[in-house]
């Protein structure tokens, strides 16, 4: 009798188990699905997760590991890896995810219908006056305004001159220092070029407190946003203060300096704050304060944190693939050794004609995906691949599984420089920065930042890696556990004057 009575005790409780189980599971469904009526039959196979986290334990999870690309492969497994179109409940939000080149390419130039959809800490941290978070109308003006400054010709020409002197300097530095954490020093190389380009500052204490509050905004960019002490989020809404007090200090002090008439020495170099200061759109407005503070924290971004990574791993993956290094520095030698001008100096000429350079960047830029993810905004129902993007509902574009399809790019990710040989992309199969009309402003600076770094390092030195085996951080970005722990060698030096001999 009692044995009886436990018996209908217990399936009672599994039985409200697994009732309180799928309620749990469909409350999602309920709160979002539910209200599209018969409409929603027509949404993309996947799943909405849990109340609240939706998606966001199960990405977390398999991006904490050492299985990253687990996360999408669970989609395959349940629901086809075509057409690359999936439901799920992400950073707060009903979102569709995309993952293949046709659906990410139609997503990302159409601004009609699917407008910016970035989570509430992003925009909180970068700027609601960043190129992120303004309308169409506005981005097409702050972009023209701020092009020429950052990414013309001329801009670059002379941007060129302090990044070469600075690799030259930086890399005998650390030649003599031992080991070094091979990451943080590039981040902090990045940063000092950034913050001369942007605000002529290049006071080592105030590059390196500055530097400190902008790795914690960037970690904060992607995090929940859960604003209490101990947490990246928290942290980071702190560092954003600060930066935007020091930039604000710097605005008011040269705008009070234009007012009053005071003439900067003829000797001194424009940086990108004179001329954003400076620049007038075709009604004679004016960038406001806001918007100067908000573009500079975002091109801080693309000019440091990418750029520090990205060097990183080009760097590691010539020294781990001898035939590619070797094939790099032949090109670079041979770039010194038809130079007409000063031996010692790089033109922009020069840099475009780096095919295989070129080659190496691009190939680092595809297997490593320094943005994993872009996020729209459906402006009104669509159809994508034949599935309902609802209205409001927001769209994140995989960049980390476009460019290492296996079926774009075989052995995705093999470090191949060759696979780009006559070949030219599709478009929306190659998405290191984006694409469309919000394709990353900071693009060609990055590239160039990369491109002089790589060019002093293969002529003269060599890295010794300390612990090639150490395993990976993949949030916010790829990364070696140990900051990449090395030992730059120097291992020749190169007469600029006097280099005769054939290289190949």
């Amino acid at each position: 009798m009692e044995s009886s009575l436990l018996w209908v005790v217990l399936t009672v409780l599994f039985g409200g188990l697994v009732a309180f189980y799928g309620l749990l599971k469909n409350v999602n469904f309920w709160l979002y699905e539910s209200k599209l009526g018969e409409k929603r039959f027509n949404l993309p196979p996947g799943d909405m997760g849990w109340p609240l986290i939706g998606n966001m334990w199960t990405f977390l999870g398999a991006f904490k590991s050492n299985e990253p690309d687990s996360f999408f492969a669970s989609y395959y497994k349940k629901f086809g890896r075509s057409p690359g179109v999936y439901k799920a409940f992400m950073f707060g939000n009903p979102s569709i995810m995309v993952t293949a080149p046709e659906p990410a390419k139609q997503v990302l130039m159409d601004d009609e219908n699917f407008g910016t959809g970035w989570p509430k800490s992003t925009l909180e941290l970068i700027g609601k006056k960043s190129f992120i978070g303004i309308s169409d109308e506005e981005h097409r003006r702050l972009r023209k305004l701020t092009a020429a400054p950052v990414n013309g010709h001329e801009a670059l020409s002379i941007y060129m001159k302090f990044i070469g002197k600075t690799a030259v300097s930086t890399l005998d530095k650390w030649s003599k220092m031992g080991e070094i954490e091979f990451l943080t020093e590039l981040r902090r190389f990045t940063f000092r070029i950034i913050m001369h380009i942007f605000l002529s500052c290049e006071d080592e204490q105030v590059l390196e407190a500055l530097e400190k509050e902008y790795t914690a905004l960037n970690y904060g960019v992607r995090a929940m946003t859960i604003n209490v002490p101990g947490f990246a989020y928290h942290r980071a809404l702190k560092a954003r203060k600060n930066l935007v007090a020091t930039f604000q200090s710097t605005v008011t002090e040269r705008r009070q300096r234009k007012a009053a008439g005071i003439v900067a020495p003829t000797n001194k170099r424009k940086d990108l704050m004179d001329n954003l200061l400076e620049v007038k759109d075709e009604k004679g407005k004016e960038l406001s304060d806001e918007e100067i503070i908000d573009v500079l924290l975002m091109y801080l971004n693309a000019g440091h944190e990418s750029s520090g990574h990205i060097t990183m791993w080009a760097t590691l993956f010539l020294q781990h693939h001898p035939e590619v290094f070797k094939k790099a520095k032949a090109e670079q030698e041979e770039v010194v050794k038809n130079r007409l001008a000063d031996p010692n100096e790089l033109t922009l000429r020069e840099l475009r004609q780096m095919d295989y350079l070129g080659k190496v960047v691009d190939e680092t830029l595809r297997i490593i995906n320094i943005s994993l993810v872009v996020f729209r905004e459906a402006r009104k129902d669509m159809n994508l691949s034949g599935y309902l993007v609802p209205k409001g509902w927001k769209v994140l574009i995989w960049f980390r599984t476009v460019n290492l399809d296996p079926e774009i790019y075989p052995n995705p990710k093999e470090f191949n420089p060759s696979r780009w040989d006559n070949y030219i992309p599709k478009p929306g199969t190659f998405l290191p920065f984006g694409a469309g009309a919000r394709l990353c402003p900071g693009n060609d600076l990055a590239k160039l930042e990369i491109m002089i770094f790589l060019h002093h390092f293969l002529l003269n030195y060599k890295l010794e890696q300390l612990n090639p085996g150490c395993s990976l951080k993949y949030l916010p970005h790829t990364r070696p556990m140990d900051n990449c722990r090395a030992r730059i060698k120097k291992v020749s030096s190169i007469d600029l004057n006097s280099l005769t001999q054939d290289v190949h």
